[in-house]
């Protein structure tokens, strides 16, 4: 014990200088008197008037001073005790004890929950001490903020953090929305088809309840920043009235630690999002231990908010710590509170009421004679504040009716609160899933549940639940709060009111081709997109998304007419205000433009393409993207998009290996389609020209919000480039379906001879098609041309149709659209994109004739595009040498006929290529 003893202290007395304000303590006190008489004044103005008054005159005070150039630093961390003070806390509400009963029925059916899962023959996994540390936080929500989908004002958003999903479980077990059949389906989404619940908040997997998902951690403030601005958008749009509905997100003071976390914090100060709570739930622990062992995570957490623009409300102490905070009159105890690193705390709450009182109190004369009157039990039990309704409830009250700013609150708790001895406060808390028999009938009995021993000891895997009745009066009381404040939470509705989609006049701009000018594909889709937005019925449906390249892609043209959104308008005067493309901002823009910030805008995506069940208002985002910069960097976060049932369209503008001349390396892209197959929402399309991005974006349209569409759910992701080439016109008879599945013949050959077949997509369609001329011309090859427009897709329906075949056996096999579509195509087939060659690869199983894929494998970098496709063999001299090694091996051309094209179009030569032009925008 007494080398204990001394490793506490010392970790006490550590340098924790950077977790206090440093107002005075850079400065010396040249007359303590005086000083004192001024601290005196202060104390009197507090007693006599209050500490609103107090507030006042110190600010009048600090305005004053900085008039005055009198040098007073920013105030970013306060002391360590409560922001509300007592005398300021709103008056609690609810009926306390029905509360404090079914909060305990709650905790008691969500930990039991999860132990039954952990049965011998189940072992599914789950977590206990989140909810149970938090669940005061929940369900002063619950039964007094969070408004349902019914409510008048339209509903708030809540992100429940992940790993408490089981505290929300009981909670609607106890309103009757799941019964205990539905509770011991946990983790079990098909053995228990039916009676399943998903791990964690999925609204793909339970699209009825959950409405965002937040387990991969960082996601959820991310998203919940843009969708605070996203209720904003609407609103300041005249799209819907969203100004009674507020955005609450839970997070975890570990999770702060990811980027994502507080990387996007400035919006929400920028565009004064009061909307906005987010609610840290700081049990001081991470999932191995402590968050910051040496420091304090509330001061760090409330400085960084602060900094960042934030009002910020601590939840430090309950309601036992007022006296004693009011009788510390020389600040002793509130400079032990300031002083103790937080794995002091942690080690705190896993001891005793009389370690605490030895090696907290005690550290000083005054603070230990403070608590002599108190028992060990009743020093044990001085509450942190996120345990305690009244201060939480003040904390939550104050949030909502704060103008201007944000709010964070951060609430100090206990990890596995009321678990017991081996769970509260312990590193592995985390990890741990089950409770031993002595656990349950400590937990019990701490809760007050009527379960007997006998009960317990039956079958101690399955540890009864408990449930009131629903005439229970502490149950009327639960149901009577959550219709007040409009029905259940969580609650996702999908029901919309209706789309009128896009005449058909919208699309003839795609059809036209670009005439004898130029235009690359980029530029065919701005075009298709500003027609669309100009559809009197369907274009304020539209939501362009450009994170700080709408030049590159000539999305500037939308700049005067469908405007930049800004909640503050454009109170500037523009330097480019005499231009035709003028930058200018509204409050009522259409275009939202979160700059340089990838993240942010999958996040606004996710918030406008899910606007259709948030708020039943059918949004359209359009994210468009520079290279490789959307799936590669944010494929976390499209992946959570689809998990939310995200409709809209992706753009992954300026595509292509070698097409992005100049950029280099983590430019060049030429591996995202392969990365957005991995997410099974997103349908990815790689086209050659304007008019099959005209019945892509239909098909899309019509999927996502058609009549008769029975998977709406989808993503669309275009790549298009930035090299300029003729747009043909839609061509005659054009094979439709061949298009939107994913393959149609563009361009017969008309020469006799051997027989090629070249598969191309995207840019290298134009590469194709002089290979084919080359071929005829020079080696008297035939050579069919194919256009693919999506390779990802026919490898979907290719598998699709292995597994029907697989579990039908007996029956005819349903051919894959690609190998019916190819059906009678003779001779070898080459597949080319300036992609890397495992995106072709993708139909190779599917194609019985002999398959070669050309592509641009290898990281990227600057040159001309003409260098970079000599350098990679996928230009148009690497089709025409390929096709011909494949006929000689058959012996259908000279077998010295490789070699000597290799020699006559110098293919080992880079400086030799030919491939493509220079012009486009990079």
């Amino acid at each position: 014990m007494n080398a204990r003893k001394e490793r506490l202290d010392v970790a006490a007395g550590e340098d924790t200088s950077h977790i206090l304000s440093g107002l005075t303590n850079q400065l010396p006190d040249r007359d303590p008197e005086e000083t004192a008489e001024w601290v005196e004044s202060l104390d009197a103005l507090i007693r006599e008037q209050g500490t609103e008054r107090a507030q006042y005159i110190m600010r009048s005070l600090l305005q004053r001073a900085g008039a005055q150039s009198v040098g007073v630093p920013m105030v970013t961390t306060t002391d360590y005790v409560n922001t509300i003070p007592v005398d300021q806390e709103a008056q609690f509400p609810g009926n306390e004890e029905f509360e404090r009963r079914y909060r305990a029925y709650m905790r008691w059916n969500a930990a039991v929950m999860v132990h039954r899962a952990q049965r011998p023959e189940i072992g599914v996994g789950g977590h206990i001490s989140t909810y149970a540390g938090a669940a005061t936080l929940y369900e002063v929500g619950f039964n007094h903020f969070f408004r349902g989908k019914d409510h008048p004002g339209g509903g708030d958003q809540v992100f429940f953090q992940g790993h408490a999903s089981p505290g929300m479980y009981a909670r609607a077990f106890m309103e009757g929305r799941l019964s205990e059949e539905d509770l011991d389906g946990f983790r079990q989404e098909k053995s228990k088809e039916g009676h399943a619940l998903s791990s964690y908040p999925h609204p793909r997997l339970m699209p009825h309840f959950w409405e965002f998902p937040t387990v991969s951690m960082g996601i959820g403030p991310m998203n919940a920043i843009y969708q605070a601005q996203s209720n904003r958008y609407l609103h300041n749009r005249g799209l819907k009235d969203t100004s009674d509905q507020q955005v609450w997100a839970f997070l975890g003071d570990g999770e702060m630690d990811e980027p994502e976390s507080r990387g996007l914090l400035q919006l929400a100060a920028n565009e004064n999002l009061d909307n906005l709570n987010f609610v840290i739930n700081c049990n001081l622990q991470r999932l191995d231990g402590p968050v910051r062992g040496n420091g304090k995570i509330m001061q760090e957490l409330e400085a960084f908010f602060r900094g960042a623009g934030w009002n910020v409300i601590k939840v430090v102490w309950g309601r036992e710590w007022d006296d004693l905070l009011t009788r510390d009159a020389d600040g002793s105890l509130v400079k032990i509170m300031n002083e103790t690193p937080d794995g002091d705390y942690q080690t705190y709450k896993a001891e005793s009421g009389g370690f605490v009182r030895e090696h907290f109190f005690g550290k000083t004369p005054q603070t230990k004679d403070l608590v002599a009157d108190l028992s060990d039990d009743e020093i044990w039990n001085l509450k942190r504040g996120g345990h305690d309704y009244r201060k939480v409830y003040a904390a939550y009250k104050a949030a909502t009716e704060f103008k201007g700013k944000p709010t964070v609150i951060l609430a100090k708790t206990v990890k596995g609160y009321g678990l017991g001895p081996h769970f509260e406060g312990r590193n592995a808390t985390h990890q741990m899933k089950k409770l031993t028999l002595d656990d349950l009938k400590k937990f019990r009995d701490h809760l007050r549940i009527p379960v007997t021993d006998e009960q317990l000891e039956k079958d101690p895997y399955r540890p009864p639940y408990f449930h009131p009745g629903t005439d229970a009066p502490e149950i009327k009381y639960l149901l009577e709060r959550r219709a007040a404040l409009g029905g259940s939470v969580p609650e996702r509705r999908s029901k919309h009111s209706d789309i009128e989609l896009p005449e058909a006049k919208s699309y003839e701009v795609a059809k036209r081709g670009s005439g004898k000018q130029q235009a690359a594909t980029t530029m065919a889709f701005v075009r298709l997109l500003k027609d669309l937005m100009r559809d009197k019925n369907f274009g304020k449906h539209i939501a362009p998304i450009i994170p700080d390249e709408a030049r590159t892609f000539g999305m500037d043209a939308f700049f005067p007419t469908a405007k930049i959104y800004n909640p503050k308008g454009q109170n500037y005067l523009s330097v480019d205000r005499d231009l035709v493309l003028a930058y200018k901002e509204s409050a009522q823009g259409q275009l939202i433009h979160p700059g340089i910030n990838e993240a942010g805008a999958v996040a606004a995506f996710t918030a406008a393409g899910t606007a259709y069940a948030t708020h039943g208002v059918p949004l359209v985002p359009v994210y468009v993207f520079y290279s490789m910069f959307g799936f590669q960097r944010t494929g976390d976060a499209f992946w959570a998009a689809a998990d939310q049932m995200t409709r809209g369209f992706i753009i992954g503008a300026t595509a292509g290996r070698t097409t992005l001349t100049g950029e280099g390396l983590q430019h060049a892209d030429g591996h995202s389609p392969l990365l957005a197959s991995t997410n099974p929402a997103v349908v990815t399309y790689d086209p050659a020209y304007g008019y099959e991005m005209g019945h892509i974006v239909r098909d899309g349209l019509e999927r996502m919000y058609g009549h008769d569409s029975t998977d709406r759910n989808l993503m669309y992701y275009l790549t298009v480039y930035n090299e300029p080439i003729v747009q043909p016109a839609e061509p005659e008879n054009l094979d439709v379906e061949g298009v939107i599945k994913g393959i149609y013949k563009l361009a017969a050959s008309t020469t006799e001879g051997p027989k090629s077949q070249i598969l191309a997509s995207g840019v290298s369609v134009p590469w194709a098609l002089e290979a084919q001329r080359i071929l005829a011309e020079d080696w008297g090859v035939s050579a069919d041309v194919w256009s693919v427009t999506s390779w990802n897709e026919l490898r979907r329906d290719g598998l699709a149709a292995e597994e029907e075949a697989f579990l039908n056996p007996g029956r005819d096999a349903r051919q894959p659209f690609v190998t019916k579509q190819l059906e009678g195509a003779q001779g070898p087939v080459v597949a080319v994109s300036d992609y890397m060659k495992a995106i072709p690869d993708q139909i190779r199983q599917f194609i019985p004739n002999e398959f070669a894929t050309l592509g641009a494998d290898g990281f990227g970098f600057s040159d001309t595009r003409a260098a970079a496709r000599r350098f990679f063999k996928n230009d148009i001299h690497s089709v025409v040498v390929k096709t011909l090694q494949l006929l000689a091996a058959k012996g259908q051309v000279d077998g010295q006929a490789p070699a000597q094209a290799i020699e006559k179009y110098r293919l080992l030569t880079v400086n030799a290529g030919t491939t493509g032009n220079a012009g486009g925008e990079s």
